[in-house]
Parts: C-alpha cells; sequence; structure tokens
C-alpha cells in the first residue's frame, strides 16, 4: 500500500525516561494503541514512516510498526532542546506532552491542562516561568496543537495563545489496567482486607486538595471513615501539602497490582481536585466497579458526567455531606457503580490512538506539499 507522502513522523520518547504518572501513563498507552493501528491490517497501514526517538538508557516500549531509536549523548531538557531538534530536523516532529525543543517549528504538541497558569502555588517559580514560556512558544508556531479534553482546548486558547481553530481533542482512557492482575498483598500489609475505606490516589501537591479531605474527615467526627491515600510526589517541581489526619493512611507510591486491589475493595474513590485537565483515576475507580465521588472541577464533570457524586472544592463540609450520605445508604454506591461502569466503557485508549493519527495526518501531507 503506497503512503501518500514522504515526510518522517517522528515521537518525542522522552517520556520514556521518567516515571509512569498522568501524562507519562497517556503517552505509553497512546503510543501502543498507535503502534497495532499502524500494522499492515490496522486503519492507519498507509501511514508516513514513525519513530521514536528517545534519549540513552530510555525505556524500549517494544513496538511493533513504530521505530524506536536512542540518540545523543545528553538527557532532559538539554536533550531534547538539541540533539532531538536535530535529529528531528528532517520531519514532522510529535509529543505526548507539553515540552519539546523550541527549534523546532514543525511539531505537535499536546497540552493536557494550564495548572502552571490557574495554580501557579502549586508550582515552583523555576518550573513555572520555564514551562509558561516554553508551551507558549511552541503552540504559537505549531500547525497543530492537541489537547487531551474539551477542557485542555479552552486552557490551550486562554492561557498560552493556541488558535483555537489549530487544537484538536483527543481522549484518555483506562484498559491498562485490564491487564493487570490484582494484588491484593497490599490489604494485609495495611490490615484493609474486609474493612470499608475511602480510597484517594495522586501526588501531594496543593493543587490536588487532600486538605479537603483531611478536613471533612474531622468534620465527621467519630463517623469519619479510614481514607488511604496512594501516590508520591515530585519535590522538584511541586510545593509540598503538609495536611494530615489520623484518619488518613499514606500508603506511598503503588504498583499498578496494587492500585488495582485498592481500586477493587475500596467503599468509593474521592478525587478532590481544584483543577485537572482530564483526571484518569477516576475513570481507573469506575472501571472496577469503585464509586466516585469527585470535585466540580469543569475537567473532572467532563470526565465524569453523570456517574460520580460531586462536591466543590473549596467547602469540604460538602464532601463530609456526600461521605455521611453514601456511607448511610448503600443503594447509592451500587447506583454509582453501575453508571460508572457505563460511564467508563466511553472512553478508551484506543480511540486515543486513533484520534491523534487522524489529526497527525493531514499535517504530514501539508508539511510534504511544502518540502
Amino acid at each position: 500500500m503506497s503512503r501518500p507522502h514522504a515526510t518522517p513522523l517522528f515521537i518525542n520518547g522522552r517520556f520514556l525516561t521518567q516515571g509512569v504518572t498522568g501524562i507519562q501513563r497517556y503517552a505509553r498507552e497512546t503510543l501502543a494503541c498507535m503502534d497495532q493501528q499502524l500494522g499492515p491490517q490496522g486503519p492507519h497501514a498507509d501511514y508516513n514512516p514513525v519513530t521514536v526517538l528517545a534519549p540513552k538508557g530510555a525505556q524500549n516500549p517494544g513496538l511493533k510498526h513504530i521505530r524506536f531509536q536512542t540518540i545523543g549523548r545528553l538527557s532532559g531538557h538539554a536533550w531534547e532542546q538539541t540533539e532531538l531538534a536535530w535529529h528531528a530536523r528532517q520531519g514532522l516532529l510529535f509529543t505526548f506532552g507539553f515540552t519539546g525543543p523550541l527549534l523546532h517549528r514543525r511539531q505537535i504538541t499536546t497540552v493536557h491542562d494550564a495548572g502552571v497558569v490557574r495554580v501557579p502555588e502549586a508550582y515552583t517559580a523555576k518550573f513555572r516561568l520555564w514551562y509558561t514560556f516554553m508551551v507558549r512558544s511552541l503552540v504559537k508556531h505549531a500547525p497543530l496543537t492537541l489537547a487531551v479534553s474539551q477542557f485542555s482546548k479552552r486552557e490551550a486558547v486562554s492561557c498560552f495563545g493556541a488558535r483555537p481553530e489549530r487544537v484538536g481533542v483527543t481522549t484518555e482512557g483506562w484498559q491498562h489496567l485490564n491487564a493487570i492482575q490484582a494484588d491484593e498483598r497490599i490489604l494485609d500489609q495495611h490490615h484493609l482486607r474486609g474493612q470499608p475505606f475511602v480510597l484517594a490516589v495522586s501526588s501531594a501537591n496543593p493543587n490536588k486538595n487532600f486538605g479537603a479531605i483531611v478536613k471533612a474527615l474531622n468534620l465527621m467526627g467519630d463517623q469519619a471513615p479510614r481514607c488511604v491515600v496512594a501516590g508520591a510526589t515530585n519535590s522538584a517541581i511541586f510545593q509540598q501539602a503538609t495536611e494530615t489526619s489520623e484518619r488518613m493512611l499514606k500508603v506511598g507510591y503503588v504498583s499498578d497490582g496494587e492500585l488495582k486491589a485498592l481500586y477493587q475493595h475500596a467503599s468509593c474513590f474521592v478525587f478532590p481536585s481544584f483543577y485537572e485537565g482530564f483526571g484518569i483515576p477516576p475513570l481507573e475507580a469506575m472501571s472496577n466497579g469503585c464509586p466516585v465521588i469527585a470535585s466540580t472541577a469543569d475537567a473532572v464533570q467532563e470526565t465524569c458526567g453523570d456517574a460520580a457524586l460531586y462536591f466543590d472544592p473549596h467547602q469540604p463540609e460538602q464532601l463530609a455531606q456526600r461521605l455521611s450520605e453514601f456511607f448511610s445508604d448503600p443503594s447509592q454506591g451500587q447506583a454509582l457503580t453501575q453508571a460508572g461502569h457505563a460511564r467508563a466503557a466511553q472512553y478508551d485508549w484506543q480511540l486515543a490512538g486513533r484520534l491523534n493519527l487522524d489529526m497527525i495526518k493531514p499535517i504530514l501531507r501539508q508539511q510534504g506539499r511544502q518540502a
């Protein structure tokens, strides 16, 4: 089958040197699905040559139809701004995250949110200034910018100056958990088996609003459930949140198998963020039958729809009320579980892969005509 044009597509593989949090999860899962769809029997079998360019030491993702190549001697931002720019100079460069080489004009980046603008107090000054400058510079010249939700598209326009007609919207998924075996040893390790508990998952930066959970638990007094918090934090990026409670158990970073077990055994999942660009954890919870109680942040409501109970993240007393109502009415949990399964079915990593490839292809054609 002939390809429509010769311009190669290069994918920024810097994420393959990083730990797996939200953006890295999006990148890894979407890349794997793109690889499947580029196969001989896939819907994009006629696509241009695609190569992942990554720094030395990057984890090989084991792709079948997308080439993987490590380049250069540097790492981090230095690698991205210099060696990646040089090796991708003859093609179109695509990045699953915010960052890319400023000297490479033919590139597509993905905006996940505008946290550095909307919640600056959650980031160090150095990180905030660099990212804001970089993203604004990249989207200004990009032939296309991708966003992971309608909300993140609006943020790309209002906070980073992207042109609305040059922003496409993809999606995210939760199916990575299907391949994971639940590791229930974490339940016994922390004496959770058979016990009711609320689950929260994320890093401890202030934007995630763990203080609201603490205040809600305190307001509930003796009726407060135990709350298990899973996740790590990066102090180089985020200012630390210090709130704690005797009813809160911080289990730290957990494996995917341990997280799946927590989702499956938790009474409910609480997502109290002030600000998100999408929100994979609520979908993960829904897909595992865990009822969701979430904040009214715009992107969270876009993701969860009518399958969650909501509370104002600025009013911990609302969260306390939602938790009290939930634990006093078993039928509410059953209804949320059913609605959550239906809502999660609307999101799929395969769809994310297809949407990315669909929207990149016209830019490749355009680049080929201009070459």
